[in-house]
């Protein structure tokens, strides 16, 4: 196949896994068949509408397609004895057979190409397919003036009205091997690999190392002074070597996680019309509706494990930006691959665009959506719900999807409404919630006694506060019965706990009090508030502002998730610090610019007491000659190892146990060395091995809850989990050999 090929070729691939040729679509109709042929004897191709014949059954898919290709390279005058593979043969010959129907006496009389083919019959037929008009296969093959090559395929003939199909070569080699991020590797190609798939004078002379590209990424990027440029500069990585992005994004991850998500991916969001290239991930919009399905259709890539949706309306913390929200979904998924090794093949961002109420995005030429105000009630509803349910059609009960930056009328009632039928989370609600808890957890040996032991006061009583609010109560509820009892000994010395008796989540709760918009959320304002504030409405004389509500309430944690920059203020520090020894106070609103209070204002103005962490990333702070490592409540911590948990257990459903078992294992990352920093966090450069740990851990959950199916259950979890993850590294690119094979005449 010479790489464009006409209405009568099919088009063929080979599996990644036993370099197996399959069928990848029909040069007719262009429908995609599913032929699964590299697990089984036999296959069955099924084509619903198309010219093939309703079934056609393939004995040995390997040996048919090898003699398949030979017949029609010597049908066409050609010799296959210096070809060594099905993927150079069928490079070498297009593939007329298999389109006519029937596949009977008819089968053998076919040709090769468009000169030798006798097929009026099969022509009637695909130009009935046609809307009407003249076609291109119509208009003069005649060589140009001078002896030049004729324009076989129509394509520079066409006029705009005249339909032409787009051929692309399948098979990788060549530019299209080049061109395709999932393969290419630059200049890393070797001397062999340039000679079996035709990139000899595709490439410079030289051939470099992996590790070498690494270096010269790094140095590009860096040689950027504008973080946003440097975002630009691996989003384009990505676009055209895909195992060289996760490389360097892999190996470098403390240095390129800010630039590749927050806080930088704060700003390409707010410019992601101006910055647009080429499209990634799937947008869907009200135009859609009754064909979302279809559209899930249109992916690529078949076997989803992983989908992060967003319909952009709260992007971090910078509020509705529409379409332009298509950034959050894409960087997610770079870190469920890069963190928690997720194969990039089986992540899918998508975009669900109702329109915009930012008027700024609605009067900018440049911006990408609906240029409509925002849709809401019964019309948005139906679209999310025919997007779940295609979701399920396409990819099957165990794709999990993660709803993202959801507006909070929105993302609660969502989740509730979804997490008993999909396999479904939210990482606004759940998954800061239990990043935020391990923080907690890890704290304990630092300030003594348990979490029942405090009291908490939120700012902000949106997804991310309730949220973490709620696997608090749910974290203390089901601690054992309460006695007296050793249950740490170490650098801080001995802890014991001071509770007896069974805590309830309603018992829980009362030890926690959220701060919104309107102040103190009471039990006065009952009937005004938000279903998901109530259960922490409680008996307090009212107050209207964050200060107020210290002093009446005296909280030993602090939490921020207002999404407003300053609002712990020196004021509010002093006054925790003044009657709480080791406060802790977490900042957890991003981007940067968002953060309640910066790390040097915290330990500043507590007088060094504080135990600090944030949502966006600190330098180290000295105070008084003591140098406090920032630790990071970034979600990345917990979302790819729940990603991965999910895939290599096979899960079904996600439940809260789940997050408490990631939480807790990412709690007992911290050692003594973390906490003599009052690092609450470990480090990002040892995020792979913490993210394996705390898949084995979700895995396990979903196992002992009933909800895994891929069974047994392995032995060890966690060498499972790092066996599951996907590997940066180049791999060396073959051609399928049959030394000795005999091609014998097709039979079908």
């Amino acid at each position: 196949m010479d790489g464009r090929g006409c209405v009568d070729h099919t088009i063929f691939g080979a599996c990644d896994r036993c370099d197996m040729l399959c069928i990848l679509s029909c040069g007719a109709c262009g429908v995609v068949p599913c032929l699964r042929s590299c697990s089984r004897r036999f296959g069955v191709v099924h084509l619903a509408g198309c010219l093939w014949p309703e079934t056609v059954h393939m004995p040995s898919p390997r040996n048919f397609f090898w003699s398949h290709a030979t017949h029609l390279l010597r049908r066409c005058g050609r010799q296959p004895d210096g070809v060594s593979s099905q993927r150079s043969l069928y490079s070498a010959a297009p593939i007329a057979d298999l389109i006519a129907p029937p596949l009977g006496a008819n089968f053998w009389g076919i040709g090769c190409s468009r000169r030798h083919r006798n097929l009026p019959a099969m022509e009637n037929q695909v130009k009935g397919m046609m809307s009407g008009g003249l076609d291109v296969s119509d208009l003069k093959n005649a060589n140009t003036v001078g002896g030049g090559v004729g324009d076989t395929f129509g394509e520079d003939a066409a006029t705009e009205e005249q339909p032409f199909t787009p051929w692309a070569r399948i098979v990788a080699s060549g530019l299209e091997l080049l061109r395709d991020p999932r393969y290419n590797k630059g200049l890393a190609f070797t001397e062999v690999e340039r000679d079996r798939h035709y990139l000899r004078g595709l490439l410079p002379p030289t051939v470099i190392s992996q590790e070498l590209q690494v270096e010269r990424i790094l140095e590009n990027v860096r040689s950027y002074q504008n973080p946003l440029e440097k975002y630009i500069a691996l989003m384009d990585l990505q676009e055209r070597n895909e195992r060289l992005f996760y490389k360097v994004l892999i190996d470098h991850v403390e240095e390129l996680l800010p630039i590749v998500y927050t806080p930088v991916v704060g700003e390409a969001c707010q410019k992601y019309g101006n910055i647009f290239r080429r499209p990634h991930g799937l947008y869907i919009s009200l135009k859609d509706r009754g064909h979302v399905l279809e559209l899930l259709k249109n992916w690529p890539e078949k076997n989803v494990e992983v989908i992060v949706v967003t319909d952009g309306e709260r992007i971090l913390g910078l509020g509705d930006l529409g379409l332009n929200g298509m950034g959050i979904p894409i960087g997610k998924l770079a870190l469920y691959t890069a963190l928690g090794g997720v194969r990039p093949s089986s992540t899918l961002p998508i975009a669900i665009d109702v329109g915009t109420n930012n008027e700024a995005l609605l009067k900018n030429p440049f911006y990408i959506g609906l240029r409509q105000r925002r849709t809401t009630g019964q019309e948005y509803d139906e679209l999310l719900h025919e997007f779940m349910i295609a979701c399920k059609q396409a990819y099957g009960e165990k794709v999990l999807i993660q709803f993202e930056d959801f507006a909070n009328h929105n993302a609660f009632r969502l989740l509730q409404k979804y997490a008993t039928t999909h396999l479904v989370f939210n990482d606004d609600i759940q998954g800061t919630a239990a990043v935020a808890l391990a923080g907690l957890v890890a704290a304990l040996p630092i300030t003594g006694g348990t979490l029942a032991d405090h009291k908490f006061l939120f700012l902000g009583a949106g997804e991310a506060g309730t949220g973490i609010a709620e696997i608090i109560a749910l974290e203390v509820s089901k601690q054992a019965i309460r006695i007296p009892m050793k249950i740490r000994s170490g650098l801080y010395g001995t802890l014991c706990c001071s509770h007896q008796g069974k805590i309830t989540v309603e018992e829980a709760r009362k030890a926690i009090h959220l701060v919104d918009s309107k102040g103190l959320v009471t039990k006065s304002r009952y009937e005004s508030l938000q279903e998901h504030k109530r259960p922490y409405a409680h008996e307090h004389p009212p107050a209207h502002d964050l200060l107020s509500a210290v002093k009446v309430l005296k909280p030993t944690v602090l939490i921020g998730t207002s999404g407003k920059g300053g609002t712990f203020t020196k004021e509010v520090l002093e006054e925790v610090s003044s009657y709480q020894d080791k406060p802790i106070i977490m900042a957890l609103s991003n981007p940067t610019s968002q953060s309640e209070c910066t790390a040097e204002e915290a330990y500043k103005y507590t007088k060094g007491k504080c135990i600090f962490a944030s949502g966006s990333p600190f330098s180290p702070v000295t105070y008084e000659g003591k140098t406090y490592v920032i630790g990071q409540s970034n979600n990345c911590y917990i979302f790819p190892g729940m990603g991965l948990g999910c895939t290599i257990s096979g899960a079904i459903r996600v439940h809260d146990d789940m997050f408490l078992a990631a939480a807790e294992a990412l709690a007992k990352q911290i050692n003594e060395e973390h906490l003599a920093k009052n690092q609450l966090y470990p480090a990002f450069n040892e995020i792979r091995e913490i993210s394996a740990h705390i898949g084995a851990a979700v895995a396990a959950k979903a196992y002992e809850l009933g909800l895994a199916t891929k069974l047994p259950q392995p032995k060890d979890l966690f060498a499972y989990a790092k066996s599951c993850m996907y590997s940066p590294n180049y791999r060396q690119y073959r051609k399928s050999l049959l030394p000795g094979a005999t091609v014998p005449r097709p039979r079908l």
